[in-house]
């Protein structure tokens, strides 16, 4: 199923549907510790499917929903069976800000099963079912279907888990206000990342101190302010690089780095390769 594999990093071509890639996949195959750009969904419908990210294997019964976030490494051995294995195309949510701030905050891998998540699974089971439906049918629109499904997805997901962090510290009424903040502070910085933007300014833009900010901060998006604001500098850089005219010298500037040997420190930290391997691993 991984057609291009360099190193760990797979590149997912979309054959079918620009941006969405569906597997109604029975193979007896085991896939290799490997990373992505898209989104991927597993959903096993006919026995049990093993998933194992960060050292942690999860065992997802038939029905089970697992969501896993852009790059996160991840591997499956061969098992029987039948699943849907589901990528989605992270680029295709970047324009929608609320969506792009909450795939920053929740967790990077989320196992929803009918009884951990009984408000939402449901849902999300019958519109997977739904994507498959419009994935291998003959409809006219199946890509607009296909995308107007996977927001209903991310929506009823994001609005469960965004700031999953932050519920227990504060009352049912102050978490629904801290998220809102940051998710607005995480769009902010979305918007405006290859700017200056300081710990300080952050904090004075959701209306915490400092120090307050700062804990509240890692504790809804698992990132400290600064580690987060690079992180999406180099999610900017990375569409820059992409770009054959653009030099990584060029990419390291328009990306709100003061230097390139910065710049290619902190892509190593957060892609675990060097700009010009990443540019590398994109055109083959």
């Amino acid at each position: 199923m991984i057609e291009t594999l360099n190193g760990i990093k797979e590149t997912v071509n979309y054959k079918k549907i620009k941006g969405f890639l569906l597997f109604d996949n029975v193979d007896y195959e085991a896939y290799p510790a490997h990373w992505h750009t898209p989104i991927e969904i597993i959903v096993p419908l006919k026995n049990t499917y093993n998933v194992t990210c960060k050292n942690q294997t999860h065992i997802l019964q038939e029905q089970d929903f697992f969501f896993l976030n852009s790059g996160v490494i991840h591997s499956m051995p061969a098992l029987s069976g039948e699943r849907l294995i589901f990528q989605i195309d992270y680029a295709l949510l970047q324009n929608i800000s609320e969506i792009e701030a909450a795939l920053s905050s929740i967790p990077s891998t989320l196992h929803i099963s009918a009884s951990n998540a009984p408000d939402i699974h449901e849902c999300l089971y019958k519109l997977m079912l739904d994507i498959r439906e419009e994935y291998f049918g003959e409809h006219i629109l199946s890509g607009a279907s296909i995308y107007s499904k996977v927001i209903e997805m991310l929506v009823l997901i994001g609005r469960k888990y965004t700031g999953e962090g932050i519920k227990a510290d504060v009352t049912h009424t102050k978490q629904q206000e801290y998220t809102a903040k940051f998710i607005y502070l995480c769009q902010y910085i979305q918007e405006h990342c290859t700017e200056d933007i300081t710990l300080d300014d952050a904090a004075v833009l959701v209306g915490f101190s400092k120090y307050h900010f700062t804990r509240l901060f890692k504790d809804f998006t698992g990132y400290s302010f600064y580690r987060y604001l690079n992180k999406k500098r180099i999610e900017h850089a990375e569409r820059l690089l992409i770009d054959p005219e653009v030099s990584v010298t060029e990419a390291a500037l328009q990306s709100g780095f003061s230097s390139l040997s910065s710049f290619i420190r902190m892509f190593k930290i957060v892609k675990d390769c060097t700009p010009t391997e990443f540019r590398n691993m994109y055109r083959d």
